[in-house]
């Protein structure tokens, strides 16, 4: 029963992650579609996907230990 409640959670929280992406995929196509008929548009900024790497990768190290941890004590 603990395995398919940890399996849960982890299917959860790759929701949480993988979730976001993907609409955030979906809204730049129409985005690009609408930014064609606007040209000479400055650059709006946004978050550099370089500086996201490092906050991703420690989190999911940290949830792979805290997992192996979890089902190490059992």
């Amino acid at each position: 029963m603990k395995r398919l409640l940890y399996l849960a959670v982890a299917a959860l929280v790759a929701m949480l992650i993988l979730v976001p992406t993907a609409m955030a995929q979906e809204m730049t196509a129409e985005v690009k579609q609408e930014m064609t008929m606007e040209k000479d548009l400055p650059k709006s900024g946004g978050v550099d996907p370089g500086t996201l790497v490092l906050p991703a990768g420690a989190l999911l190290l940290g949830a792979g230990v805290l997992g192996y941890a979890v089902l190490r004590r059992r």
